[in-house]
């Protein structure tokens, strides 16, 4: 370990349903407040679910000085961009980088926006005749869609332009392994500054899943809340009355360097990454395997990588999607890490405020770890008022803590059976 090149964070940057900047973010989450609120993107009128956590009155031109250029961007790649020039701001990397071959991305990021009015039409016209006609279907797409505005519905989308943006001619990569994207993303673009073959990476991940198509899988998979009279309640992870995840939306980057050129610069240090483990269920699609196994791996990986003991670690900042399902068996997999500490280590979710941000959500709440790393205060897990007896850790229920942080672990784990582990330690010179 003592050769290989040390990751540190110096820019980081967030948009999401409690905010357009991590201040404002960070201080709602210390206040436990929520941003849920009923689902106004499209007219949710018949689903099952009516509530999420959106950005409101989003307004890409009010995020950056030149957002004009962007309004024809996805929704996805806007708050990328918004969030990207956060942290590239707050580092100040771009006047350090002599070789732009060595600043790459890696992002995690979703599908763009998905145009149903034009797909409505198409089928109008293709059913036109009573049957449906793959020839009329396709002949109104090729009148009817906007090349660019398809275009823009790649994942891949928001990693390109960012590159196009910041000059970042060095590796460049998009995964979308579901909810654990992002933190892969990030534990990726650290192996990738470890082996030597880039000095800085802009990480980090971009979704907004709320639109019919996202909305409708997840309410078949009976995934999400359906406490629609409640949408500040409808989030509640750990406690026995959990029904289901609210969906967010959002995007959070972050500025990776080399440790020692980011000291010689005199960079801003937020935290080093110091362990990265991911690991695959190898189960079911879905579904949790009962026992966590997958999840204890990604855990312990973590936890060694950064050469610790599972006695080291001072908090972990949860999946905690809400569901009956994932809440027991991560408590499950905690207290099979942690032993006989489980009980005096700290979990919280913070998606019980902010919802799930799918591909986004692992490095939102990876930058959450780092600011209670620097101010020492755990952020809450609000609505929590029944226990439930498979879930009996200390969840910092409904307030916000003060603790003496030095690492701490930030869990994703994603459909498909992807589960990433970041352990993030406090910088001390």
């Amino acid at each position: 370990m003592s050769s290989r090149r040390r990751v540190v964070v110096t820019g980081i940057g967030m948009i999401n349903p409690m905010g357009w900047d991590v201040t404002t973010v960070w201080s709602g989450l210390k206040e436990g407040q929520s941003g849920v609120a009923p689902t106004t993107l499209f007219d949710a009128t018949g689903f099952p679910t009516r509530i999420s956590a959106e950005i409101k009155n989003w307004d890409i031109t009010k995020a950056v000085d030149d957002g004009e250029q962007h309004v024809r961007r996805g929704r996805h790649t806007q708050f990328a961009i918004a969030a990207a020039t956060q942290a590239i701001e707050d580092s100040g990397v771009l006047d350090a980088i002599s070789d732009p071959v060595r600043f790459g991305v890696y992002l995690g990021s979703g599908e763009g926006n998905q145009d149903f009015g034009t797909f409505s039409r198409m089928m109008t016209a293709a059913l036109s005749s009573g049957d449906y006609d793959p020839k009329r279907f396709i002949a109104a797409g090729i009148d009817l869609l906007d090349p660019a505005k398809e275009l823009e519905q790649e994942p891949n989308m928001p990693a390109a332009h960012l590159a196009s943006r910041f000059n970042a001619q060095g590796p460049n990569f998009n995964c979308l392994t579901a909810c654990a994207a992002s933190s892969q993303a990030v534990g990726e673009a650290t192996e990738i500054i470890r082996r030597g073959e880039a000095d800085a990476m802009l990480a980090g991940g971009t979704h907004s899943m709320i639109h019919p198509f996202g909305v409708t899988g997840f309410n078949l998979l009976t995934a999400l809340s359906e406490s629609n009279d409640e949408p500040t309640k409808a989030s509640r992870p750990f406690d026995a009355g959990r029904n289901g995840f609210v969906l967010g939306e959002g995007a959070a980057m972050v500025i990776l360097e080399e440790l020692e050129s980011a000291k010689a610069r005199g960079a801003t240090i937020y935290g080093e990454v110091a362990g990265y483990g991911t690991t695959a269920d190898a189960y079911r699609i879905t579904d949790i395997p009962p026992d966590g196994h997958g999840g204890i791996a990604a855990m312990r990986m973590a936890i060694a990588d950064a050469g610790l003991a599972p006695a080291d670690i001072n908090y972990v900042n949860a999946h905690g999607t809400s569901t009956k399902v994932n809440d027991r068996v991560e408590t499950k997999a905690c207290r099979e890490v942690f032993g006989e500490r489980a009980l005096q280590t700290p979990v919280s979710s913070t998606k019980s405020m902010m919802g799930h941000l799918i591909a986004a959500a692992g490095v939102t709440e990876m930058i959450v770890c780092l600011m209670a790393l620097r101010d020492g205060v755990l952020p809450p897990t609000i609505n929590y008022e029944s226990p439930d007896p498979d879930c009996d850790l200390d969840y910092v229920p409904n307030e916000a803590r003060e603790a003496d942080l030095k690492n701490v672990l930030n869990n994703s784990f994603g459909f498909g059976g992807q589960n990433v582990t970041l352990c993030l330690s406090r910088f001390n010179g």
